[in-house]
């Protein structure tokens, strides 16, 4: 089995995990060490747990909580599996409101719902798309528990007090954008658990904190542009990207254009763009 840590914190880490094992290797016993969700990618396993035997397929999503034992079979393929494994500490586990029957399901099967955010957790972790991938996989957990409990978790309004928290969040990511942080770290400073703080934070700015600090970013960055006085890579470090081609990438998908090619036309030397900024403005 090769892992690879994707992201890991307190409450949450993210894996991808890749298996090649084959038809007739010697299966065994292990056991969850935390509540697990782990998203079938490509290929497929079989897996016997409480009692009950399963076979994943891609969609599909092998459920798992602590010390609960579980044999990884692979009588009918010969191609391996990938997965994306999400580890839940208890009390992230317990504010998603699944339940304790959620956890011992097994399995669920291939479901369009989960699907599409199991592959939106793996876009976000490959860096191709603008959300956190801690985000992205407390998106696919919450869909998780409201699929388990057979229901859809309801938008209530915000409150007066999630109001002040988003605020008082966004200002706290605003002062630490350079630094490098976290979802849990920025719902600890708002004094939410990660899970109700993501919901909160979305449903009354209408952006997820990652989107925030990463546009946080961007604004920075064309500023520092605009003045036209340091280097691209320069700018990057210093607006709190630790990765260029991650820097031009986002760059170029909120301007349309490159860091570089902004900076010309900040300083008149790029008419093209000039005037497509005007008309964007003017629409």
């Amino acid at each position: 089995m090769q892992v690879t840590t994707i992201h890991e914190g307190p409450g949450l880490s993210i894996y991808g995990a890749r298996c090649d094992a084959r038809p007739g290797e010697k299966p065994y016993v292990e056991a969850f060490r935390r509540h697990s969700l782990a998203f079938v990618r490509r290929g497929s396993f079989g897996c016997r747990t409480l009692g009950a035997s399963h076979e994943l397929v891609a969609g599909a999503v092998l459920v798992g909580r602590p010390g609960q034992e579980y044999m990884a079979t692979h009588e009918h393929h010969a191609c391996g599996d990938e997965c994306l494994s999400l580890k839940l500490a208890p009390e992230l586990a317990e504010s998603l409101g699944a339940g304790k029957s959620a956890w011992e399901l097994g399995r669920v099967p291939p479901l369009p719902q989960l699907m599409v955010l199991g592959e939106l957790a793996q876009a976000a972790a490959e860096g191709k798309s603008d959300l956190g991938v801690d985000e992205a996989a407390l998106l696919f957990a919450a869909k998780f528990a409201e699929t388990a409990c057979g229901k859809e978790a309801g938008a209530a309004p915000a409150t007066r007090r999630d109001r002040s928290r988003a605020v008082e969040a966004a200002l706290w990511i605003d002062e630490h954008s350079v630094e490098e942080t976290s979802l849990e770290a920025v719902a600890r400073a708002a004094g939410l658990s990660a899970f109700h703080f993501l919901r909160v934070f979305s449903r009354v700015l209408g952006v997820t904190p990652h989107q925030y600090l990463v546009r946080t970013r961007l604004r920075r960055a064309a500023q520092l542009l605009a003045e036209g006085e340091r280097a691209v890579t320069e700018v990057a470090l210093d607006v709190g990207f630790d990765d260029l081609s991650n820097f031009v990438r986002s760059f170029r998908r909120a301007a349309g254009v490159s860091p570089g090619g902004f900076r010309r036309a900040a300083r008149g030397r790029s008419k093209n763009f000039q005037d497509r900024l005007a008309a964007q403005a003017l629409a």
